[in-house]
């Protein structure tokens, strides 16, 4: 094989991950959209908002959306760092100088991301995570599942003493959760000054949340996705792999079951919830990806695939568009719908949201190269301007 070959060989993009990553966009979406439309969030409901079918929803939307598409688009960012490496390798460049200028470049889109449109952001989070994975790039796969082993050890041990040792209701103020709620969704409804105060103002909260839960994971699932990576588990799949099926049959019924346990018993309000939900979410998670990619694999399916991959392809573009229009949607700076819209009609503007996403990611990229944040983020990554428009070679 002529190097040219393998060079060409090696650029085609894992179609599968494009999808699997369109897909996580609108999980997270669904979870977001809730944070941006709504001051109540972990104490107390909107009590405007207190019906039968509200409830409904909500319970719905802790089963099958809280909690479990962060951890797909961690093990995918796992995985694409991977991808990166050979990237690097193919550009004759040194990979950990490259990989710090992403990550730079990363963590001060987040930044932007958190201050200015939403509450809390991933992009931050996996910019200093991905640090960490990136001196330990190194390592052999064993270790890598050790360690995201230890990491799922450390939640066990840690919320299971607090869920017996700690009582949770005696920090839960009915009142004061109201009280908060209201002031919450006063602040998002106010111009852009109010809208930023409050998003500095849950940082600690949400900072708290990453070290205690969300950050173990997250890391977890960067260095499962790494040891995938490695070995292509995702390039070449068929969707008649038994694995695939293996997998559904393991990960509905026990992440179902965690799921369930968690919305039925308070969600993030109790601690023995979200251990159960943590620990069981990455099998539900792994059961959707086995789904999906058998799916997008039969003839019946192949439309998903086609409609979910350009947005992925452009994720990081398509998250911060998310931001953009929820804060233009819900907060004062734009319609200032906040704590307007029942948790039904939040599902709806999401699904409204996403599909204008896949529609326009299959227009831009059929014009352009990369979207405008992954062009601005190849550019800090690779210290050179790349191409607008897209190449017709290759």
């Amino acid at each position: 094989m002529t190097a040219d070959l393998s060079r060409t060989l090696a650029r085609v993009r894992i179609h599968d991950v494009d999808i699997l990553r369109g897909f996580a966009l609108l999980g997270i979406l669904l979870v977001n959209i809730t944070f941006a439309a709504s001051g109540f969030h972990i104490q107390v409901t909107d009590p405007a908002y207190a019906s039968g079918l509200d409830d409904a929803v909500r319970w719905l939307g802790s089963v099958l959306f809280s909690m479990k598409f962060y951890l797909l688009f961690s093990f995918l960012f796992g995985y694409s760092f991977t991808l990166q490496t050979e990237a690097a390798a193919r550009a004759g460049a040194a990979f950990r100088p490259r990989m710090t200028r992403r990550l730079v470049g990363l963590f001060a889109l987040g930044a932007v991301n958190m201050v200015f449109l939403i509450s809390g952001d991933i992009l931050t989070v996996y910019a200093l995570l991905g640090a960490i994975l990136l001196a330990m790039r190194g390592v052999r796969d064993r270790t890598a599942i050790v360690v995201a082993a230890v990491l799922y050890g450390y939640l066990l041990l840690t919320m299971g003493l607090s869920a017996l040792f700690v009582d949770a209701s005696a920090f839960l103020d009915r009142a004061a959760g109201l009280a908060q709620g209201h002031e919450t969704t006063a602040n998002l409804a106010g111009g852009l000054g109010s809208v930023i105060h409050e998003h500095l103002a849950i940082l600690p909260i949400y900072g708290l949340s990453q070290l205690s839960m969300q950050g173990p994971t997250t890391f977890a699932m960067f260095l499962l996705g790494m040891v995938a990576g490695r070995r292509r588990l995702l390039a070449g799949l068929t969707g008649r792999e038994p694995v695939l099926r293996t997998v559904q049959l393991v990960g509905f019924p026990v992440g179902l079951a965690g799921a369930v346990y968690y919305a039925s018993a308070g969600g993030n309000g109790d601690t023995l919830a979200v251990l159960a939900s943590a620990l069981t979410a990455p099998l539900l998670a792994a059961a959707y990806a086995a789904t999906l990619i058998r799916v997008v694999h039969g003839d019946r399916g192949r439309w998903l695939g086609s409609a979910l991959a350009p947005a992925g392809r452009m994720a990081l573009s398509n998250y911060l568009g998310q931001s953009v229009a929820t804060l233009l949607i819900f907060t004062g700076v734009g319609l200032g719908l906040v704590g307007q819209v029942s948790p039904l009609e939040m599902v709806v503007i999401a699904v409204a949201i996403f599909a204008g996403q896949l529609a326009v990611s299959r227009w831009w990229l059929g014009r352009y190269g990369h979207g405008p944040a992954e062009w601005l983020l190849r550019w800090i990554t690779n210290g050179q301007r790349p191409a607008w428009r897209r190449s017709t070679v290759g």
